[in-house]
């Protein structure tokens, strides 16, 4: 929003500014830990660090986005939200295959944990197991999922947007209990339900 602000000019609304606080508050309720994390000071700076450097990536490339619709409509040009996130997945295939490489190049294994029995498979049974989880993924996410996160922008602040995108880990919430029967604790949904209160009110408000 900050950005939005210095850059296009674009103002949000008291009540705006306030349901999206509250949804973003219930977002962090949700997420807190049950217990204390015992991390070193380093560790706390360091993932502190990253964080906010991965907040200031997205919130620049969600402003670059809506800078693009308003460059295109200045030429009297459209562009819809599935040619957009085209043109978005695009860019980051091909920043993720030149990691991709790297990480292959310098054989660095991947830190993900199999099953043992995933791990004797051959590959072909692998693939029959995973193909449909794989597809599932690119459906709801980079096809459906960032089609209408770019629709999104086309007509709406970033800063209305983006506190509604953070709401993802509290939808994974009933998918986490129906996949891996993780039960979500009682300030997850207490901070869930606030989280929706605040998105209700940013859809009440448009």
């Amino acid at each position: 929003a900050a950005i939005e602000w210095l850059w296009l000019g674009t103002t949000l609304t008291h009540l705006q500014i306030l349901c999206g606080a509250v949804t973003l508050i219930g977002i962090g309720i949700s997420l807190a830990p049950d217990k204390r994390l015992n991390l070193t000071r380093k560790e706390l700076f360091r993932g502190s660090l990253f964080s906010a450097a991965a907040a200031l990536g997205g919130a620049w490339g969600a402003v670059l986005s809506r800078k693009a619709y308003a460059v295109a409509r200045e030429n009297s040009q459209m562009i819809d939200g599935a040619s957009a996130a085209f043109q978005r997945i695009i860019g980051g295939l091909l920043i993720g295959g030149i990691f991709l490489l790297i990480v292959k190049w310098q054989s660095i294994k991947k830190h993900v944990t199999l099953s043992d029995d995933a791990v004797t498979l051959p590959p072909k049974e692998k693939w029959k197991r995973v193909w449909p989880w794989i597809l599932a993924n690119s459906l709801a996410g980079q096809t459906i999922g960032v089609s209408c996160y770019q629709w999104a922008f086309q007509t709406t602040p970033t800063g209305v947007v983006l506190p509604i995108v953070a709401m993802t880990p509290l939808v994974a919430i009933p998918f986490t209990l129906y996949l891996e029967g993780e039960r979500p604790s009682v300030h997850s949904l207490v901070g869930g339900a606030i989280a929706v209160a605040g998105v209700v009110g940013l859809a009440l408000l448009k």
